[in-house]
């Protein structure tokens, strides 16, 4: 048998969807969407412009290849056992903000509540279920996902100082948005022409799509005896590209929006992208990173201001880094305030115990130099003027 990486058509989309037919058994219903369009145009960015190493052509084609194998699973199962579709995710509780704005910080100790629903990062990584498991015994994705951190965390140590990466801790749902292939793909490599033809598409079934992945984790966790919370909580900067229609999907969701100083987050940022670019390609260019980070965060926190000004004011609530770090309980309190939930004493305690031993100071340090991404004070104002005039002043 050819091999497609040998012939350089690893990431032609007729092998990926070739091998995903093969790997499921011979299933073959992918599921709605652009995603054959979105993997064309890839195929040619990544051709023309990611400068892969090998390391990184095998390990993104095994990427592509598994999520296009989790599309085909889920299809299967959503037709096997129509009740999927049927479950309900109304009203998700929604962190959104640039990162390193604490929302990690957030998500993690709001989920320390029972009464919120949300997914562990080897839910968000291996969503459908593997051969050798149950759905009642998800334990070859826990072990795959414990292995892929662990192998993470060797061959890029700094990554802790950066994310706190742990495969059983809640994480954000970005993961699950990458099945429909229409969502940041330089995040890990550097496709400026895909992400100019993203920019072009219609989303929504981005978010479609989401929502269908969530019903299904919602209903595999209901098989595993955990009692359903009252709502999801949900947390990604990919939202401030496409904040509307993360409520157009979702129209009874509430959005936290978190906020810090860009010259704060954007630099710290460009180095957490660097790092994972470095992943997959041996001549990732830190000033490439910083170019474009900067405009597609500055366009991104542009976009949200103006769709938020249409939008009911009781969507959103404002929340400062600031204060997240330094009484971190009282943003918690104003949280359950705006989204209308009752914050108990056990629970209450339980986050405090959570706080306590989860502080940032358990952390190595995240250190980087703004200047090698370009980003110096007079670009930061340049970019983020308005917005820091807006939350900031």
């Amino acid at each position: 048998m050819t091999n497609p990486i040998e012939t350089g058509e690893e990431f032609a989309p007729h092998s990926l969807l070739a091998e995903a037919r093969a790997r499921a058994g011979g299933l073959d219903d992918f599921g709605p969407g652009d995603f054959r369009e979105a993997l064309q145009v890839l195929e040619s960015a990544l051709h023309d412009e990611a400068r892969l190493c090998a390391q990184g052509r095998a390990l993104l084609r095994e990427k592509l290849v598994a999520q296009l194998v989790n599309r085909l699973v889920i299809e299967d199962h959503c037709k096997r056992y129509p009740e999927i579709l049927q479950q309900p995710i109304d009203d998700p509780l929604v962190i959104v903000g640039l990162p390193r704005t604490g929302t990690t910080l957030l998500q993690r100790v709001l989920s320390v509540d029972p009464q919120f629903s949300k997914a562990q990062w080897w839910e968000t990584r291996y969503p459908a279920p593997l051969p050798g498991e149950t759905l009642e015994q998800p334990q070859v994705r826990i072990e795959r996902a414990r292995a892929e951190v662990a192998g993470m965390i060797e061959f890029v140590p700094q990554i802790l100082a950066i994310h706190p990466l742990d495969a059983e801790q809640p994480d954000e749902e970005f993961m699950l948005m990458e099945h429909s292939f229409l969502c940041a793909m330089d995040s890990y490599v550097n496709v400026p022409a895909y992400t100019s033809w993203l920019d072009c598409q219609d989303q929504t079934q981005v978010y479609t799509y989401l929502k269908k992945m969530l019903q299904f984790l919602q209903w595999q966790q209901a098989r595993r005896g955990i009692a359903q919370g009252r709502r999801w909580l949900l947390k990604s900067p990919q939202h401030l590209h496409t904040l509307e229609l993360l409520l157009k999907v979702f129209p009874k969701a509430q959005v936290i929006l978190t906020h810090r100083d860009p010259a704060k987050t954007i630099p710290s940022l460009a180095s957490f992208i660097h790092t994972l670019w470095q992943i997959y390609s041996d001549q990732a260019d830190p000033a490439q990173v910083g170019e474009q980070w900067s405009q597609r965060m500055a366009r991104a926190l542009r976009h949200s201001m103006a769709v938020r000004e249409d939008m009911p004011a009781g969507a959103f609530l404002d929340v400062h880094f600031e204060d997240t770090v330094s009484q971190p309980l009282g943003v918690v309190e104003r949280i359950y305030r705006f989204a209308g939930l009752e914050l108990t004493p056990p629970v209450r305690e339980a986050m405090a115990d959570w706080l306590s031993r989860n502080s940032r100071e358990k952390r190595a340090a995240h250190h980087y130099d703004p200047a090698s991404f370009g980003l110096d004070e007079a670009r930061l104002q340049r970019d983020y003027g308005d917005y820091r005039a807006r939350h900031l002043a």
